[in-house]
């Protein structure tokens, strides 16, 4: 079953119409993109867009042999004029199943939001699932006798938990294909955006693209251990949170606990539960190496300079005789005891760390400690990971991976 992209870009293209931002500004060359349409083997297209006609002329295919045309979007009727020799737009009711005489079967599947997603079953038995922008399968449950798709079509970018509700009932596999389209200007385009997609196993491709459904196509891999830097407020939390919201399961480890009272830091926490999915669940504890040495899913911990603090309580290292007589060696084997449950990971891990060591030389003695080993503890965790990010000003600068 071969898929023919003749746009990947939200409802409204990209770069939007009279958009002044900076990633409509930069959505140039394979960068731009018109509305997301699909053609299928030749002979089905799901949505009809603007120009679809010419988009399909320039990828060298021609619209003569269509026979179905689906809609996904939630409105009623195509959103332009109907081609001449096109069949008039359709939509298939959330559960039932059409199938075409070219021997395409294709079951409509329900969402959490308005418009239809479309599984596809080519006639040799390939598997593709398209969704509507800002949509997610729902009903889906966890039974263990879902087939996986070769392929998705999905908005990643506006909706990564499509995929988490996707791979928590096995209907996304190791080797399903994931394709971002409905690709919208949240994201500028080009390196960003694709670092954003590999995060999340999917990847994009250009306007016009003619993909194999069922071939397996060398996405990188999510790197198993993440470590994101940052200063305050640079959106280091974000970041991390950002690279796991697209798997189910995920396990927040917490470490700076409650403080009660403390009115600042509740709000701050209550931001924190804000974003995170609500498949989450949340474990508040400074005890990660047996965290670490579990199989299970995904951990993100947040964060390592809390866990030094408590570490460093632990050992006495604010008073200069405790920290002379054994507080140093006691610290420098809790940090081993961390990296090393690290180097031996086998879930996927994300660590939140302040840095810390590019500002004013702190004026205490105490601070100067906390700073010089919050240095070797982000040093000593980053040597045992796949990927380093340091974010400032909200943007990720990618380090390693």
């Amino acid at each position: 079953m071969e898929v023919t992209l003749l746009g990947t870009g939200a409802p409204l293209g990209l770069p939007r119409p009279d958009c002044p931002c900076a990633a409509c500004a930069v959505a140039l060359g394979e960068d731009a993109r018109a509305a997301t349409a699909v053609l299928v083997d030749g002979t089905l297209l799901l949505d009809l867009t603007p120009g679809v006609a010419f988009a399909a002329a320039r990828a060298g295919h021609s619209l003569g042999g269509v026979r179905q045309v689906l809609l996904s979007h939630p409105h009623d009727g195509p959103p332009v004029e109907v081609p001449a020799g096109l069949p008039q737009p359709g939509r298939v009711p959330d559960g039932r199943e059409l199938a075409l005489l070219t021997g395409h079967r294709v079951r409509a599947v329900a969402m959490d939001a308005p418009g239809t997603g479309y599984a596809v079953t080519g006639p040799n038995g390939q598997r593709l699932l398209y969704l509507p922008p800002g949509g997610a399968p729902a009903g889906l449950e966890a039974n263990g006798s879902v087939e996986s798709y070769d392929m998705v079509l999905a908005d990643v970018v506006g909706r990564p938990d499509a995929l988490a509700k996707l791979r928590a009932v096995g209907a996304l596999g190791p080797t399903t294909d994931v394709v971002a389209v409905h690709l919208d200007h949240d994201v500028p385009p080009g390196a960003e955006v694709r670092r954003r997609l590999a995060a999340a196993g999917a990847r994009a491709v250009p306007d016009g693209s003619t993909l194999t459904v069922g071939v397996y196509e060398d996405v990188p891999d999510v790197p198993r251990r993440t470590l994101v830097l940052g200063g305050a407020r640079s959106g280091k939390s974000v970041e991390a949170e950002r690279r796991l919201e697209a798997f189910p399961d995920v396990l927040y480890v917490a470490t700076g606990g409650t403080r009660s009272g403390d009115t600042e830091w509740a709000s701050r926490v209550a931001a924190h539960q804000e974003r995170r999915p609500g498949s989450w669940r949340t474990a508040e504890t400074c005890d990660l190496v047996p965290l670490l040495k579990e199989e299970g899913a995904p951990l993100l911990i947040d964060c390592l300079s809390l866990w030094l603090t408590d570490a460093m309580d632990s050992v006495g290292a604010w008073d200069d005789a405790v920290w002379a007589d054994g507080g140093e060696r006691a610290l420098r084997e809790r940090v081993r005891e961390l990296t090393s449950a690290v180097r031996a990971a086998r879930r996927t891990v994300v660590a939140v760390s302040n840095e810390v060591g590019s500002g004013i030389v702190p004026a205490t003695a105490s601070g100067r400690r906390y700073r010089d080993e919050l240095g070797r503890l982000n040093a000593g965790f980053g040597a045992e990971c796949e990927a380093v990010v340091l974010v400032v000003a909200g943007q990720a600068v990618v380090l390693r991976g």
